[in-house]
């Protein structure tokens, strides 16, 4: 539950409602099949406890990692008085897709075929691999704008007053958004609408020109904003005038005897059209194998552009870590959010390797139990006992429960790709009543409602007596208590022995098994989907008995024995999904074999699964 809500701008009076919908009565936008305006009432942005998870390098550094929506990032930012200097976000694009990774199973380092000449590269077939669904980007374009309008409203309630925001999107929503962005920061505000040619795109055969382009959208918080010109090279020299301003006017400079004076010129001004490549799979040293990764070049532009160093730079749809790997190669400070495990796990790494100071934080909103919302709504369908999913009942029902005192009894679940229908209010529970209960079968006795957070239970209880006047009884859930006991923790065998030689103890940790039911759930139903869909000899995904295939790092803290504290990586073991090991953040060409080793005794244990999952064991 949240612990208050922190209003968007400082004009609000705390408690205070804000409508929360992008439709305006001067500026209406309809769509088609839609001729309803809706509006949401919210009392601001949902702060919860967000509890430091990690420490990595100095401990006075402010940078950060946050593992929360957008909202929640930003309603922690404000409470704590943070302001960012710089914001580039690359949020969903309402494309349709659903964006997947590749989850790579590693070489049994118990098994002696596995360990050979490190030189000797793997081939495909050996790579065995399935995918694991990121996020989804499916919506309709309602939801989506208001999804957005409430994450700019965060945004802009955390910048400074020299700050800029860029807005990365495409030709799916970017001109709905620009009109959103008119609205929240000014039309005057607007600076530059960018286009982003990745002209090395390999793009398919189709009855339209080739879609290689995305737009930046550009504002400031204020007239007083940040800009650096910014220059490239030419590609050959050219012979150009000799310009000044005089009086805001550019004019010829000329020489004594009147006449215009050139130069040859090797660079020229960037303008609002970057032709920038794209990263391709077959490049070296970027990729770090998340589907919507952005090369650095494109990033390093914007910060270079539009801050100092020393300045905070924040990307509160992170995914891959390149703004704040960027941000800190440039001398900026940098906050990184998502809601994705996958982009905290694959940022932290990346930093970690890159040597840089930060903390992990994690807001505690109670819908993390997998890697992100759109895995989390896809189990919670599982876990609810005797749901029957059916969505014939009506557009607010996911399905029904049965038993023998109350029959059918539809269920209503709230939309956790829509952080704000996660707060069970007056609002919502007044359209469940006065819309959607009407609606259901006269042999309907009892409605059940799923939330995960509410703000006055008491309010609730007195609402539905005051307005309930069906004769179907309702009923809350604590959709919470479901996810919290729907965890399973990860397995591990290990010998913990002590070696002391050259006058130094050297601490091995040997894994000799692992076991994890997420893996092997997600590997059962990779084999049962691609036996049923191939159409030549398809050869199962199998695991050995001692499962160390699925461990994609090891850390062991050396520092702390407290559960409750920050994790300090005293010594770390990354297998890659070349089974090769990356130890402390130093690549190397050797394979796993089974260990991790520390100078100091270590006091826990975190073991990272190939599909994202943390375990903890303490060795005390």
């Amino acid at each position: 539950m949240a612990i208050k809500y922190v209003p968007y701008f400082p004009t609000t009076v705390s408690g205070q409602a804000v409508l929360d919908n992008f439709v305006r009565t001067q500026r209406i936008l309809r769509y088609r099949e839609s001729d309803k305006v809706t509006e949401r009432i919210l009392r601001g942005m949902p702060l919860y406890e967000v509890t430091e998870q990690e420490r990595v390098g100095d401990e006075e550094s402010d940078n950060m990692i946050i593992h929360g929506e957008c909202v929640s990032a930003c309603a922690y930012l404000k409470e704590h008085g943070i302001k960012v200097d710089l914001v580039y976000i690359d949020p969903p694009f309402a494309s349709g897709a659903d964006y997947a990774k590749k989850v790579y199973l590693r070489r049994n380092p118990l098994a002696a075929k596995a360990i050979q000449k490190a030189e000797q590269e793997l081939e495909d077939e050996e790579l065995k691999a399935f995918e694991e669904k990121m996020y989804g980007d499916i919506w309709d374009k309602e939801k989506y704008l208001n999804w957005m309008y409430e994450n700019l409203m965060a945004i802009r309630s955390v910048m400074s007053e020299n700050a800029s925001i860029y807005v990365h999107l495409d030709w799916h929503i970017g001109h709905y958004v620009k009109i959103l962005m008119d609205e929240i920061f000014g039309e005057d505000r607007f600076i530059n609408e960018i286009t982003w040619y990745y002209y090395n795109k390999m793009a398919p055969k189709s009855n339209c020109f080739p879609r290689t382009s995305d737009i930046i959208l550009y504002y400031s918080k204020s007239n007083q904003y940040i800009f650096n010109t910014q220059y490239e090279q030419r590609e050959e020299k050219k012979k150009q005038l000799i310009r000044k301003f005089v009086n805001g006017k550019a004019i010829n400079v000329r020489d004594e005897n009147g006449n215009v004076m050139y130069q040859d010129s090797y660079e020229k001004r960037i303008d609002d059209v970057w032709k920038i490549p794209m990263l391709q799979p077959a490049d070296k040293n970027e990729p770090v194998g998340y589907a919507t990764q952005k090369p650095e070049a494109l990033l390093e532009r914007i910060i270079k552009a539009s801050s100092y160093e020393g300045l905070v730079v924040a990307d509160f749809f992170g995914g891959s870590g390149v703004t704040a790997a960027v941000a800190d190669k440039l001398g900026r400070k940098f906050i990184h959010a998502d809601v994705n495990i996958n982009s905290i796990q694959t940022t932290r790494d990346r930093l970690k390797a890159n040597g840089a100071n930060f903390s992990v934080k994690k807001v505690q909103d109670g819908v993390t139990l997998y890697r992100n919302p759109i895995q989390t709504k896809d189990a919670i369908t599982r876990i609810i006992p005797g749901l029957r999913l059916d969505f014939t009942i009506g557009s607010m029902w996911v399905g029904s429960i049965t038993d023998s005192t109350y029959g059918s009894s539809p269920v209503y679940l709230p939309d956790l790709m829509d952080s704000s229908s996660r707060v069970l209010d007056i609002v919502t529970l007044n359209r469940i009543i006065n819309d959607a209960m009407p609606q259901l079968s006269p042999n309907v006795k009892r409605v059940i409602i799923y939330y995960i957070d509410i703000v006055d239970r008491q309010e609730l209880d007195d609402f539905i007596k005051d307005n309930n006047d069906t004769v179907i009884e309702i009923e809350l859930r604590d959709l919470k208590e479901l996810l919290d006991n729907a965890i399973l923790q990860d397995e591990v065998e290990y010998t913990l022995s002590e070696d002391p030689s050259n006058m130094v103890d050297i601490f091995t940790v040997a894994i000799k098994r692992f076991y994890s039911d997420r893996v092997g759930h997600k590997i059962t139903e990779f084999n049962q989907k691609a036996m049923a869909n191939s159409k030549k000899k398809f050869t199962p995904i199998e695991m050995s008995l001692e499962g160390l295939e699925a461990i994609e790092m090891i850390s062991l803290d050396c520092t702390t024995a407290d559960l409750n504290a920050p994790w300090h990586s005293d010594s770390e073991i990354k297998i890659e999904k070349d089974s090769t090991v990356t130890i402390n953040g130093r690549k190397t060409s050797d394979f796993w074999d089974g260990t991790i080793h520390a100078d100091t005794k270590p006091l826990r244990m975190k073991i990272r699964n190939i599909c994202g999952d943390e375990t903890i064991t303490n060795f005390v």
